[in-house]
């Protein structure tokens, strides 16, 4: 087989793809590579790209106490029940739409749409008081319900298209066989939707994980926060100004759990997101 010989058109492509590349990755390299610089060169006129004369006095203003560990605690535990919750939540409604013809069933997911259309920020006084009323401020479950509140609709969204996406004939073909309805589905099509499951449970680590603005208003407690509000301590200190090398720091130390969760599920969140696009 003749091979190709590249065209301009190819070549414009390469260029800004790698142009896009550049873009996304050169902000992560600037927040790891600023974490490393003393207070005198990031505030200085002459701009530093490489940190070759680097320390590691920032990691240690951020782990300096228990604030990080206990901002890591809360931000992993409410992340966590939030995916689970979420997700349990999301299969069975996402399995009920898809599978069952109910009454109501078009009305659930008009409401779902629409309730992603609401800004989050018109929902906080609303959250805050029924919070309140329940005594969930500055608790763990709180915030994980208007987590799960504001990841749901999405989750179960996109879920229903995983579902969809399995033919039924697998399940009658193993009721046929002598399964139960509830066998045939969690034998032949659950399998079939761990990638789908993989996928949705990452958008919604993120989401999750990333939230500041909710997690500010409902955890009022510094011994009840999550890492991003954490975060800004460094940038309220009267004495020394903003410690831009420890928000480096603890930026980068937030960005870890992350990267850890999706180095694990990479290869089920790859054949998720494909899901659906060939059919054989």
């Amino acid at each position: 087989m003749a091979r190709r010989t590249p065209t301009p058109v190819r070549y414009a492509a390469n260029a800004v793809g790698l142009m896009v590349l550049v873009v996304s990755v050169f902000p992560v390299y600037w927040m790891v590579s600023r974490s490393f610089l003393p207070r005198n060169e990031i505030r200085g006129t002459e701009q530093v790209w490489f940190p070759w004369g680097g320390n590691l006095d920032a990691y240690r203003r951020v782990l300096a106490g228990d604030a990080f560990r206990d901002a890591l605690t809360t931000s992993l535990m409410v992340t966590l029940l939030t995916v689970g919750v979420a997700l349990l939540f999301a299969f069975l409604a996402a399995v009920a739409v898809s599978r069952f013809r109910f009454r109501g069933r078009r009305s659930f997911i008009m409401t779902l749409l629409l309730i992603q259309m609401i800004p989050a920020e018109g929902l906080f006084i609303s959250q805050y008081k029924m919070l309140e009323g329940f005594g969930l401020l500055n608790s763990i479950i709180g915030l994980t319900l208007v987590y799960v509140a504001a990841v749901l609709p999405f989750t179960v969204w996109t879920l229903r298209g995983f579902v969809d996406g399995v033919p039924r004939e697998l399940e009658e073909a193993a009721m046929v066989d002598g399964c139960s309805r509830v066998r045939a589905f969690f034998t032949v099509t659950l399998p079939l939707l761990a990638p789908g499951l993989v996928a949705t449970g990452l958008f919604g680590f993120i989401q999750a994980w990333n939230e500041f603005t909710l997690a500010l208003v409902v955890m009022t407690d510094p011994a009840k926060e999550t890492l991003p509000v954490w975060l800004i301590g460094f940038s309220e200190s009267r004495s020394r100004g903003v410690d831009w090398a420890a928000i480096m720091a603890g930026s980068t130390l937030i960005t870890i759990p992350v990267v850890i969760f999706f180095m694990i599920v990479q290869r089920r969140m790859v054949s998720g997101l494909t899901a659906g696009a060939v059919k054989g």
